[in-house]
């Protein structure tokens, strides 16, 4: 006989429970060296580490979630930024000065001064790839006494001390830079100090005495790497974590729902079309393809409710959105009349095809006539960046390593854009875009970013579908664990477990 879906998926996360037996530390442990009194934190987190914990690659996430691994800057809700281990900044021209923070030590117990940190931010500067926060970028960075640090650009970048917020440029002791590797163990300067890592199966934390800022409530982290979502689930469900990193949607209903968060993600799936060539060169067909469009029923049905129809490029992530849009001059349609369309889209982000499957009816009730292409990634995005396709579905992030905006609609919709899919070439979209790259940081930054989403959304060069959550799980007993929509806090000196 066989199950009912929903009975299988429960028996299914019976039975990863059971094996996940033993993989966390028991519950309440206070083990570790110096973990003194109090609970320590399991986590389990969905990729293991790709490249050793390199803060120079997307590991430095990682290090920046488990409060290890610091930057001068940090970031605000609204992506402005305000001082960490950096106290001050001033620009002139080309040229920014930081004061660094005083009384800090590295968990090896050197100190921090502007010495360390023009080495640590050097190191990556002249790495080989460099951090993606970099690239284009070049910097030239000195010390000046203990405490003063000057960081000079080939051209004048508005976003300096943005770009030093992203955990790919967090600070760490010169003794974790050996030959060509970057090690995190005992060198940062965080609340917690990392203290164990075991390939990419599991990492340690112990409390930092030592640490500059407010002392952790919590002794220590257990980090283990859980890929599958189905284990994840059942680690929170048997009680084997207290934070559960990215439970999948079709996990998140068989949860106790007071243990679960949706946590809104910059990142926006969105049905570019191409103005280059083919029936959507036609502004009134793309208008007619926007038309057709029921992102309501991809939340509702793809999704299951746990996303968020997209009123623009940009959403709830960003809390500045929404009250800054402006409505874009929208062109009328014609009837598509079979036009013939082929739509690509890709199957490593498991939803797409069936997003895919869902605008396709969508289209053909409109009077187009769809073909769709599914490949890998890695097999398809050439020919999208080539413009062989009339439409490609992208789940695309929208806040790039600075935490601006700007960055991705110029990437995305310039003229000269790195990942122009829509092939889209538009004077007033070029103009737009312009002003808000070289607009200063702050208000004025996001008003012309929104200037230039208007701009983009005029054309019908995209057609915004909806927003992206990410599903965290928090056991009963945690406090004050992190919900970040960047991905870059997790556990903080506040996060405890009861």
């Amino acid at each position: 006989m066989r199950l009912p879906a929903h009975l299988l998926r429960i028996t299914a996360l019976t039975s990863v429970s059971v094996l996940l037996t033993g993989c966390f530390a028991p519950s309440g442990s206070t083990s570790g060296a110096g973990s003194g009194s109090g609970k320590r934190i399991r986590v389990a987190m969905m990729n293991p580490p790709r490249s050793g914990l390199s803060p120079l690659s997307d590991d430095a996430f990682k290090l920046s979630r488990w409060a290890t691994a610091e930057t001068l800057v940090t970031l605000d809700a609204n992506g402005d930024a305000r001082p960490a281990l950096a106290t001050a900044w001033r620009r002139s021209g080309r040229t920014w000065t930081f004061t660094v923070r005083s009384g800090v030590t590295f968990h090896d117990g050197s100190p921090l001064t502007a010495r360390a940190a023009a080495h640590s931010l050097t190191k990556a500067a002249t790495a080989s790839p460099k951090p993606r926060i970099l690239d284009g970028v070049d910097l030239d960075v000195r010390a000046s006494g203990d405490t003063t640090l000057t960081v000079t650009t080939a051209v004048e970048d508005p976003l300096v001390p943005q770009r030093l917020s992203s955990p790919q440029l967090s600070i760490l002791s010169a003794g974790a830079y050996r030959g060509k590797t970057v090690s995190p163990v005992g060198t940062g300067t965080g609340a917690f100090r990392l203290t164990e890592v075991h390939g990419t199966s599991s990492a340690a934390l112990d409390r930092y005495d030592g640490y500059w800022g407010t002392k952790a409530k919590a002794p220590g982290i257990d980090v283990t790497f859980v890929p599958d979502g189905t284990a994840r689930a059942a680690a929170l469900r048997g009680g084997e974590a207290d934070i559960v990193e990215a439970v999948p949607v079709s996990q998140a209903a068989l949860l106790d729902q007071k243990l679960i968060t949706e946590v809104p993600m910059p990142r926006t799936n969105t049905l570019y079309l191409n103005t280059a060539r083919g029936p959507f060169k036609d502004a009134r067909l793309r208008a007619a393809a926007r038309e057709a469009v029921d992102a309501g029923a991809l939340v509702r049905g793809v999704y299951e409710g746990r996303a968020d129809v997209a009123e623009g490029l940009l959403g709830p992530a960003l809390p500045w959105a929404a009250d800054a849009r402006l409505e874009p001059a929208r062109g009328r349609s014609r009837a598509p009349e079979g036009a013939a369309i082929t739509i690509g889209t890709f199957t490593d982000r498991a939803e797409l095809p069936e997003v895919a499957q869902t605008l396709q009816q969508q289209l053909q009730k409109a009077g187009f006539r769809v073909k769709l292409e599914v490949r890998e990634y890695a097999n398809i995005e050439a020919d999208a960046l080539a413009g062989a396709f009339d439409a490609f579905i992208l789940s695309r992030a929208t806040v790039l390593d600075s935490g601006d905006p700007a960055a991705y609609l110029y990437s995305d919709f310039a003229s000269r854009g790195s990942f122009n899919l829509s092939q889209l070439a538009d004077p007033a979209v070029d103009t737009a875009l312009a002003r808000a790259t070289a607009a200063q940081a702050g208000a004025a930054r996001r008003k012309a970013v929104m200037a230039a989403e208007a701009a983009v959304l005029a054309t019908g060069a995209a057609v915004p579908l909806l927003h992206e959550r990410v599903v965290q799980g928090d056991a009963a007993g945690v406090v004050g664990a992190e919900h970040d929509p960047r991905e870059r806090l997790l556990v903080t000196p506040a996060t405890h477990v009861e």
